[in-house]
């Protein structure tokens, strides 16, 4: 069975082209690309020249299960990534328990490919509980799925613990992801230290406790050689650090969240805790610095930190509420917010949001290629929609974006060549 998707306007970030042409699937694959006469197929899909682009490669998913299932489960999650254009999850391990052992582990992807019409990939703890004190099976947990390993926003306070760890993992050839963050400084804070937070009375952070994180991370990576990813870099003063470290041969890569190149510290306006996010909210000069080294190549990532909460735990006093907010549905239309304001072109997010995670994963999807996976996106990108949360497909509904003007409708979402999901 072959598919012909044409005249729609392809998305190549490999390519850096945006251009009309057509792509051919056949056998789960993409067989073709081009851009004049088209060849014949079993099935025609008419795009009407609206873009079509390789699926989304989201890392740093929650999904609640075990342990929470009332925030998310991967039914839920599933649903809201095909919705949201994202065709690959890679999920957190910050679940309760942790997916530390391979059982869980085991337990996680089989719950994942019964329940969710996306790619899942697990990540595994990088320590024992996420408690930082003792380093996880790591080999026992590559052999049984993991494609990377983290302690999330858990970070490994003794640099001998996570030297060991790094160390191991580079035996492994294995992907270690951190939260870049120096855990004194910011404990307990709910925004960015400045005028802002001291005028609402907020518990505030110095944006330099992200870069002290990463430079400390640096020099353990320089020490150990290890494969490192920044899960989220949110602040301007540590992307020197991160420049250096590029520039110095480390292999090191970095993303950043959605929500981080689109919204800042005045957002959060009348205590909304909606708003409250780990890390908090930056000032507009640290969100403008994100989407130059977005453009640049500096970050290589863009994700939307799916984080769920339920209602009672966002209602409370910003102090004491929750942080994370859900992203998959939000993911895109909130990235075209870049587009539509001329930051940055449709192959460049794509580069960003689907290219560059799969390469850091090793994974051959994120192109417009023959020989890669038919996980492809049909969006509308000037489509214009008011975001209700409670039509989110997500069970948590703690977005930022509710109330929003948004541009950008995901029209159908296609896994394996297969649709997962298509708008009413």
């Amino acid at each position: 069975m072959s598919t012909l998707f044409t005249n729609a306007r392809l998305i190549d970030p490999a390519k850096d082209s945006d251009a009309l042409g057509w792509v051919l699937v056949a056998d789960d694959v993409i067989a073709e690309v081009g851009y004049e006469a088209a060849p014949q197929a079993d099935e025609v899909v008419d795009c009407g020249g609206k873009c079509l682009a390789p699926g989304i490669v989201d890392i740093g998913v929650k999904v609640c299960e075990p342990g929470e299932r009332h925030k998310e489960s991967y039914k839920s999650a599933g649903a809201a990534a095909a919705a949201g254009g994202v065709t690959t999850m890679v999920t957190r391990p910050d679940t309760l328990p942790a997916i530390d052992t391979p059982e869980v582990l085991e337990f996680v992807e089989r719950r994942a490919n019964e329940a969710a019409p996306v790619n899942v990939l697990p990540m595994a703890a990088l320590t024992k509980g996420r408690d930082g004190k003792e380093m996880t099976e790591i080999g026992f947990l590559l052999d049984a799925g993991a494609v990377a390993f983290t302690d999330c926003d858990n970070v490994v306070t003794d640099p001998k613990v996570l030297s060991r760890a790094l160390s191991y993992a580079r035996s492994c050839g294995a992907l270690v992801i951190a939260h870049p963050q120096d855990p004194g400084l910011s404990k307990g804070a709910a925004a960015t230290a400045g005028k802002f937070a001291a005028l609402r009375g907020l518990p505030a952070v110095s944006p330099m406790a992200e870069r002290m994180g990463l430079d400390r991370d640096m020099a353990l990576v320089e020490m150990t050689g290890a494969k490192y990813h920044a899960d989220q870099i949110t602040a301007a003063r540590a992307l020197p650090a991160l420049e250096r470290a590029k520039k110095n041969g480390l292999d090191v890569t970095a993303g950043t969240s959605i929500h981080h190149l689109t919204l800042n510290e005045l957002d959060v306006a009348d205590y909304r805790t909606f708003f409250k996010i780990k890390p908090p909210l930056r000032a507009e000069e640290d969100r403008l610095a994100l989407i130059d080294a977005v453009k640049s190549g500096l970050i290589d990532t863009i994700s939307s930190m799916h984080t769920p909460q339920d209602e009672e735990s966002k209602r409370l006093p910003f102090e004491e509420a929750a942080s994370g907010a859900v992203g998959l549905e939000t993911l895109l239309p909130a990235a075209l917010r870049l587009y539509h304001n001329g930051s940055l072109t449709l192959p460049e997010l794509f580069r960003a949001m689907a290219l560059n995670p799969a390469k850091r994963l090793g994974l051959n999807s994120g192109r417009l290629e023959a020989g890669a996976p038919a996980d492809l996106v049909l969006f509308d990108a000037d489509a214009p929609f008011v975001l209700d949360r409670f039509k989110l497909k997500s069970k948590s509904k703690n977005t930022p974006f509710d109330g929003a003007r948004l541009q950008g409708k995901v029209l159908a979402t296609y896994v394996a060549g297969a649709a997962v999901y298509r708008r009413d």
